[in-house]
């Protein structure tokens, strides 16, 4: 490792963090996990993120990507390898004002997009918190506020500067390794480092957003009738489903409905929303009208200790009444985990599903299932997560990424069906044969 390391003191322009310095607790874990690398390398450009992945080849060192380093799984960091945080690498730019076409940087935040794209009128869907990293988001799919206008993250996106296991700097997009762009929209990292995104932002008007709230009882007629009418409901309504959460009163929580209308018409958002409100007791309502912008949440950094484990699928149509009907029974019962589901289809299902790698596109409906606290609490709490995972999983058609805790053969099989993952692994031993990109729902090449 002598000369590895260096050869990358002498050739990495950016920070090197290792045990015992002053930044090395905050750098070694990320917002959801603790780790203990060996090194953290903060790049500030191109080559030294080339330099960086060199060195873990030639130290021999497993090798873990951070953008904004939320992934429930912890892939941001580990124990006695390398961590290539891309926080440096932040910009966003509008390259081509006629077709919105704007250049955002690997380690930038969604926050910092929407901020950046409000002055221009313009947006992107994303995630739904400010602190939630390009990268990470993008690369497993990306389920936001906009979803069923303008579907995901990653369908949005028209190219993409990728480094990869051979320190070759390689332009992805569909003229350009078209192959490679296909297995980054889905393949979660699998296939190198992405220092940059070129997405195709649309214009904005203020949407109308906020959350409105039903008595717990009304739990089993409030969800069915949602999803009955986010099943027609107009593209430019995206919703989510909150209930049983146990820091709120677990079954006697309240049921939140959270919308966001893409438009800033008022009669055709109330048309799209009262639906919503008809379905049972409305218990508070504040939403109202606001930049795009400000419907993104502050992530919240959970304090040392507190842990979170979670588990996702996708709903097909047909399975939707059996999957809400124990969502329903589960979340009305104490001990339940705090459940969530999203209403997607719409803009999202018109993208063929051997278009990208990210395969989900038929999907009417995607949940997860969350516990998290101290460690004892979710040790206990672990056992109903697990009898809620044992009724529910039959009728799941796949998992999203970045709603898993885990990483497991029977994880990545979820979100990789068979022909999803036989592409991917071709494409892997192509182009990252010694399977550098581990630390991710890893797809080993073949």
């Amino acid at each position: 490792m002598t000369s590895a390391l260096e050869n990358l003191r002498r050739d990495f322009g950016g920070d090197i963090i290792e045990p015992g310095g002053e930044e090395y607790a905050s750098a070694a874990r990320t917002v959801l996990a603790a780790g203990s690398p060996a090194f953290v390398l903060r790049p500030e450009n191109v080559d030294d993120v080339r330099a960086g992945i060199r060195f873990a080849v030639e130290a021999e060192l497993s090798l873990s990507v951070r953008g904004g380093g939320h992934a429930f799984a912890g892939f941001g960091t580990n124990d006695g390898g390398v961590v290539l945080d891309l926080a440096r690498l932040k910009g966003v730019e509008l390259v081509d004002e006629d077709r919105h076409i704007v250049r955002i940087g690997g380690g930038t935040t969604w926050g910092e997009v929407a901020s950046a794209l409000t002055p221009h009128g313009l947006a992107l869907t994303s995630g739904d918190t400010t602190s939630v990293g390009v990268g990470g988001l993008t690369l497993s799919g990306g389920i936001g506020w906009k979803v069923r206008k303008h579907g995901l993250a990653m369908d949005n996106l028209v190219a993409a500067e990728v480094v990869t296991a051979a320190g070759d700097v390689l332009r992805a997009s569909a003229d350009e390794h078209p192959d490679l762009f296909w297995a980054l929209r889905g393949g979660g990292g699998n296939l190198g480092v992405v220092t940059s995104f070129d997405f195709a932002a649309h214009p904005t008007t203020d949407v109308f957003f906020g959350k409105i709230t039903f008595p717990a009882a009304e739990l089993a007629t409030v969800l069915p009738g949602w999803a009955d009418h986010l099943r027609t409901a107009p593209e430019e309504l995206s919703s989510t489903v909150n209930f049983a959460n146990p820091f709120l009163g677990g079954p006697n929580a309240p049921v939140e409905i959270l919308v966001a209308f893409d438009g800033d018409d008022p009669e055709k958002a109330a048309e799209a929303i009262d639906p919503i409100r008809r379905l049972g007791t409305v218990a508070s309502d504040d939403v109202k009208a606001m930049p795009y912008a400000e419907t993104l949440e502050e992530g919240l950094v959970p304090p040392p200790g507190f842990a979170f484990e979670s588990k996702s699928g996708f709903v097909e149509s047909a399975s939707v009444p059996d999957v809400l009907s124990i969502l329903g029974e589960v979340g009305s019962a104490a001990g339940s985990p705090i459940l969530s589901v999203r209403a997607v289809g719409a803009a999202v299902s018109r993208v063929p599903a051997d278009a990208t790698a990210y395969a989900h596109r038929s999907a009417e409906l995607m949940f997860v299932a969350t516990i998290g606290g101290p460690t004892p609490v979710v040790e206990a709490a672990r056992p109903g997560l697990d009898a809620f995972w044992t009724r529910v999983s039959p009728h799941t058609s796949g998992a999203y990424a970045n709603f898993l805790a885990t990483a497991t053969d029977e994880d990545v099989a979820a979100v990789y069906p068979d022909a999803t993952r036989k592409r991917l692994a071709a494409l892997k031993a192509q182009y990252d044969p010694s399977n550098l990109f581990a630390g991710n729902h890893n797809v080993r090449p073949e």
